[in-house]
């Protein structure tokens, strides 16, 4: 059995991290993944906006991670991979360093117990930490492409030419038919099944959405989440949410090992087509406030499954939102800021270096 283990920081964990995760899980049988601790991410990259105890949670909700060692050290070593049996260490194509600019790979890379998947271009920690300092909209999905999903095959999630810096710009991601494939489990519900229906917008998918996921799916079988557009988002979020646009959303939720599949640009009100569409057994919603004057519609949006009796209402347990998650951003946004203008220069220049390389070969 092929034992592969992936190691990094995982902060604001987003779909282009279980990507990599995918990749990684797909070169071996069973998945270790290492996970720094807070102590380690501030000294070599700056502070963390998810706590390690957030972010080791998080790991662990990605549906591709078999085992999470917690406080990994930051430059992986031979003593890590053999405690727990890993036969060779996976990170994406880009290049990692320590303060003091080792490559935190080294050992590994001279041991010939390294391999390589390919990093999701457009998007990154960086990139959605600037998109709630610049508080813009560009991400967003609207008009002709508020549904709209790209039917050509893809190697690597790609962005936008438009972007300033290949890994950490504002950019605009692209999605494909064959990358959501890549991430939905395909699996039908069994007869017998009990489905269970929840919907929202799990913006900036964090610990909150992990702990409500996680109970919903333990009222039933299978999990089916329904996210909504990015114009009906904005409608009853306001400012410039959602901060990750419609597709990023369906692969971040895609990714939670809890959830069975996701409907697209689901409508704010559960209507009876609807359950009786997906024979929605059970309408769970959390303890958030519910708009009701969203999408052109006045009312309860879960009128229905009440009437059936099929409506419940659960606490998570977590006292995290998007909003507190974006409010950790913005008070420390000094912080922040300066931690991107660094990783921006830092990637700028290894970009540069690259490509004059490739050009000299």
């Amino acid at each position: 059995m092929a034992v592969c283990a992936a190691s990094t920081t995982y902060d604001m964990v987003h779909f282009g991290h279980a990507n990599s995760l995918r990749q990684a899980k797909a070169m071996g049988d069973y998945l270790v993944v290492g996970v720094h601790n807070d102590e380690e991410i501030t000294k070599h990259k700056g502070p963390p906006v998810f706590t390690e105890e957030e972010r080791y949670k998080m790991v662990r909700g990605i549906k591709w991670v078999d085992e999470v060692i917690e406080g990994a050290p930051y430059v992986t070593t031979l003593e890590t991979l053999d405690k727990y049996d890993c036969q060779f260490c996976v990170h994406g194509d880009d290049i990692t360093t320590t303060a003091d600019g080792v490559d935190t790979y080294h050992i590994v890379k001279a041991a010939g117990r390294y391999k390589e998947c390919q990093r999701t271009q457009g998007v990154s920690t960086t990139d959605l930490v600037g998109r709630m300092l610049l508080m813009t909209r560009g991400h967003q999905q609207r008009g002709d492409s508020e549904y709209k999903v790209e039917r050509s095959r893809t190697e690597s999630m790609s962005e936008d030419s438009a972007a300033r810096s290949p890994w950490t710009g504002v950019s605009q991601f692209l999605p494909t038919t064959q990358k959501i494939i890549q991430f939905s489990e395909g699996k039908e519900p069994k007869p017998g099944d009990k489905i269970v229906y929840v919907a929202g917008a799990f913006d900036l998918f964090h610990v909150g959405h992990l702990d409500f996921l996680e109970k919903a799916r333990a009222l039933g079988d299978y999990l089916i989440v329904g996210l909504h557009t990015d114009p009906v988002v904005n409608q009853y979020k306001g400012a410039n949410y959602p901060i990750m646009n419609l597709h990023e959303r369906v692969l971040s939720v895609l990714a939670c090992r809890y959830v069975s599949e996701v409907v697209i640009g689901a409508p704010y009100s559960v209507s009876k087509d609807m359950m009786d569409h997906f024979k929605v057994d059970l309408v769970v919603h959390g303890a958030t406030p519910v708009a009701t004057d969203v999408d052109g519609e006045d009312g309860d949006p879960y009128e229905e499954p009440k009437r059936r009796n099929k409506f419940m209402v659960i606490d998570s347990g977590s006292t995290m939102t998007t909003e507190l998650l974006v409010q950790r951003i913005i008070s420390n946004r000094l912080s922040f800021v300066e931690r991107n203008q660094k990783k921006e220069a830092k990637e700028a220049n290894l970009w540069k270096a690259m490509t004059t390389e490739d050009q000299e070969k």
